[in-house]
């Protein structure tokens, strides 16, 4: 197994950025992790690290300060971004209304080597493969080392399609690590699906890697590409799997979703109401792997079996993974996919009788909150011998060795949440007891979360489709367990809900 390497060409940011600056962040001792370099004019010069901050001079940043980075990189393009020729780092300004640069975020760009190790078997057996998960977790990383894999090691023609230089750096000659993969520039990034299709038609690649697919007609040239038989490998706006099916612009990388109605003997043999969630179509890819940290992640190894189980409110476990200190892969969850077939723990337990819970690490409010919204007679015991079902954490799951030794009998229902909130909780409930929203309503809530996560990372309003009261309710619900404000505006039939940012 390879051991990890990092380059990051340090030196040559340093080299761009004032001298008072420069000599203020080479006095550090990590600069190994630093992530970036901000200069806001009027403002203090901040240098960011994964888990704090440091202010590099009590003297705030000058319009001669911003200049002199702004002679040193490269041209800024239409998306605000420039690169140092040669390297992978990122610089991004800020305008002011006139268009004069008010700031600047110098990214420091790193080409890991093992960063990979984690999901290469996934990688070498030749599906294709969607990476999602929050900024700063290695997506990027992951997909400059891909490239570079595939094509030095396994000789296959791989075409990278790179909309901001961000995988293979500024320049017209790629960063060394992408390897012997291509490398396509793109013009603008309302461009990259055309650039995308034009890969496919005109270069013959076995491989195309893209980062960040985040519009619908890239979604649409990636299924073009799919289905010509090229692997693709690409990362897209979101968190996790349920992000991304609840996106209306993006659900089709997965199936996407479509409201039908079922045949009487259908829904009775599902024990569903007539009128339910289903998958489209075949997902584009056919892995997605949810990055939960730089040495962390949950793997969904049949993206159709998952999107089925998620519109259908079963349980969903995907296998999830973490790389050691010294290399070593460790299992720390094993992929389990609901099955039909199985007996359902719903064939022992029902909303009218309730049961009794054993509840270990889960909020006791959460739980008698839950319980009274759902109209559930729950009761909570002291042990698991006790109980007709248990409730717990990961977390615990993985600590615990009388709760792994109970979930691996098998002889008590047993289920577990990633994290102590009432959302979870209660979505939990729902799903032990059968108790269902209309596909209107999952629809509604559904893009209300991918919502209120755009504006959490991007900063800046969504506005959702008009829906009737009751949904715009739900939405606000969501709105309101997120902790962002929002607002319904609009006349009838058009009123609609926003949500904007937490500016407080």
């Amino acid at each position: 197994m390879m051991a990890r390497e990092i380059v990051d060409d340090l030196d040559k940011l340093l080299a761009v950025l004032p001298p008072q600056i420069r000599t203020a962040l080479e006095q550090l001792e990590d600069l190994s992790e630093l992530l970036e370099v901000v200069l806001d004019l009027g403002r203090k010069p901040e240098a960011r690290f994964p888990s704090r901050y440091v202010y590099l001079s009590d003297e705030p940043v000058t319009r001669e300060d911003i200049d002199y980075v702004v002679e040193r990189v490269g041209e800024f393009n239409r998306d605000n971004r420039a690169g140092i020729e040669g390297t992978l780092h990122r610089i991004s300004c800020i305008r002011n209304r006139s268009g004069r640069i008010v700031g600047l975020t110098c990214r420091v760009g790193r080409a890991v080597f093992g960063t990979v190790n984690i999901i290469r078997d996934i990688v070498e057996s030749g599906k294709s493969i969607l990476l999602l998960g929050k900024p700063g977790v290695g997506k990027t990383t992951k997909l400059r080392e891909i490239a570079r894999i595939l094509a030095d090691e396994f000789g296959k023609r791989v075409i990278v399609v790179d909309t901001s230089n961000e995988i293979a750096g500024d320049g017209d000659v790629p960063h060394p690590g992408i390897g012997l993969a291509r490398r396509m520039q793109v013009p603008s990034p309302e461009k990259q699906a055309d650039v995308m299709i034009e890969a496919v038609e005109n270069h013959m690649p076995e491989v195309i890697i893209v980062d960040e697919i985040g519009r619908k007609e890239e979604a649409d040239a990636a299924r073009t590409i799919a289905e010509r038989g090229v692997q693709l490998i690409a990362t897209a706006h979101g968190n996790t799997l349920e992000n991304l099916v609840a996106n209306p612009l993006l659900c089709d990388l997965v199936g996407g979703i479509q409201a039908v109605t079922l045949s009487d003997e259908e829904a009775r043999r599902r024990g569903t109401q007539k009128t339910v969630l289903e998958r489209k179509a075949p997902p584009t890819f056919d892995v997605v792997v949810e990055l939960i940290d730089r040495h962390k992640v949950a793997i969904h190894h049949n993206t159709a079996e998952a999107v089925d189980a998620l519109l259908r409110s079963k349980p969903l476990q995907p296998e999830v993974r973490k790389e050691l200190a010294d290399g070593q892969i460790e299992v720390v969850q094993e992929a389990q996919v609901y099955d039909e077939r199985k007996q359902d723990i719903r064939s022992t337990l029902s909303r009218e009788k309730g049961g009794k819970v054993y509840a270990f690490g889960i909020s006791r409010k959460h739980l008698e909150r839950a319980a009274i919204t759902l109209n559930i007679p729950l009761r909570l015991v002291n042990h698991s011998s006790e109980a007709d079902f248990v409730l717990t954490l990961e977390s615990h799951l993985r600590k615990q060795s009388n709760l792994r030794n109970l979930a691996q009998k098998g002889e008590k229902p047993l289920f577990a949440v990633r994290s102590n909130t009432y959302a979870q909780v209660e979505r939990l409930l729902r799903l032990i007891f059968g108790i269902s929203r209309t596909p209107e309503e999952e629809l509604a809530i559904r893009e209300a979360e991918n919502a209120a996560q755009i504006v959490l990372q991007e900063g800046r309003p969504f506005e959702l489709k008009p829906v009737g009261p009751h949904l715009r309710k739900l939405q606000h619900q969501v709105a309101e367990r997120f902790q962002l404000p929002s607002q319904s505006i609009g006349r009838e039939p058009n009123r609609r809900v926003v949500i904007y940012p937490n500016n407080d």
